[in-house]
């Protein structure tokens, strides 16, 4: 992570100026070449700020240009490190309202703790509740993100929650798939990624499939099987995250044994934990196509992946809402 992102203010945005005030962009260290490509696409430059850490390991920023009034996007994903991430995010957001900002969202890339959306067993916290809490308090005003693990986290939220899709980014990438294979079919890890997978088949007019999962016991593996057939099919596995990769390895594995041909993911958040990327490397994928809401270093790419940048989605939605214009209608399919 960089420790101390620092830009240059050289030009003005050329961009109307909406009821609030200008449009000015603050990234953190998070994800700061997305950020720039956001920006690039907008054509205004990124706000001049520090943004870095003391000795002691406080984060420390401050902001160098002059927002006051602006309508200013703060870009940060809470992605690994996820604590640092999101503090650097909460102190930015209150460092731009004691800066008399007129209007703060927060655009988070990927929304980090949002697996840990309910209560499955005793004693344990919601997390994805106390880190909207906490973005709200430290001040923002509204919320810009993509493909929510959990699509009822934006009722965490007392203020207004856009929550993107990147099925549309997929889409056209996955049809040129369809005409090179002639013979594609979608298979959902899951019984909860059914609903993305079913975008796809409906979208691609391909048929679709699921893969049901089922423990034996606490200690014996899972009996995987497949809820329809991929027999002699190549096969796109869609899923909004690569974590681990533990789960869609397994899938993988069991489209292979059920007669699949070439297998292809899709993930719209490479978060690559562990030991994800050497499993996704020996495993018998054709290729991984993810997108960069997660950054993902040079020692973290392997050569069947793929990233599809989302800086022209984000740049869209952020000038719709500069100037009070619907977001969903750009970017939500039924």
């Amino acid at each position: 992570m960089c420790s101390n992102f620092n830009t240059t203010n050289t030009r003005e945005s050329t961009m109307p100026t909406g009821s609030i005030g200008k449009i000015r962009l603050l990234s953190g260290n998070s994800n700061p070449e997305l950020a720039r490509k956001i920006a690039d696409y907008i054509d205004v430059e990124l706000v001049k700020a520090e943004v870095n850490q003391f000795t002691d390991g406080e984060t420390h920023v401050k902001i160098l240009d002059d927002v006051r009034g602006s309508d200013v996007f703060v870009i940060q994903s809470t992605c690994p490190p996820v604590n640092e991430n999101l503090m650097e995010m909460l102190i930015m957001i209150d460092c731009l309202r004691r800066a008399s900002v007129g209007r703060i969202t927060a655009v988070i890339p990927y929304y980090g703790y949002a697996r840990q959306d309910r209560k499955d067993e005793g004693r344990v916290p919601i997390s994805a509740k106390l880190v909207a809490n906490l973005i709200t308090h430290a001040g923002a005003d509204r919320i810009l993100t993509m493909d929510l693990h959990a699509e009822q986290i934006q009722g965490f939220f007392d203020i207004p929650v856009d929550n993107l899709y990147a099925n549309t980014l997929f889409l056209d990438f996955f049809r040129d798939l369809k005409k090179i294979t002639g013979n594609l079919a979608i298979l959902a890890p899951d019984v909860g990624s059914s609903k993305r997978a079913g975008f796809f088949a409906k979208h691609l007019d391909i048929p679709l499939a699921i893969i049901d999962k089922r423990r034996i016991s606490d200690t014996e593996t899972n009996v995987m099987a497949i809820i329809g057939s991929v027999k002699d099919k190549d096969v796109l596995i869609p899923d909004d995250m690569i974590a681990t990769a533990g789960t869609i390895v397994q899938a993988i594995e069991t489209a292979k044994i059920q007669g699949a041909k070439d297998v292809y993911l899709s993930a719209t958040h490479p978060v690559f934990a562990g030991n994800a990327v050497e499993k996704l490397a020996a495993s018998d994928v054709k290729e991984v196509v993810v997108s960069d809401t997660v950054p993902i270093p040079k020692s973290k790419r392997f050569d069947t992946l793929a990233i599809l940048s989302t800086a022209e989605f984000f740049g869209k939605a952020i000038k719709r809402i500069h100037f009070g214009e619907s977001v969903s209608s750009l970017f939500k399919f039924n």
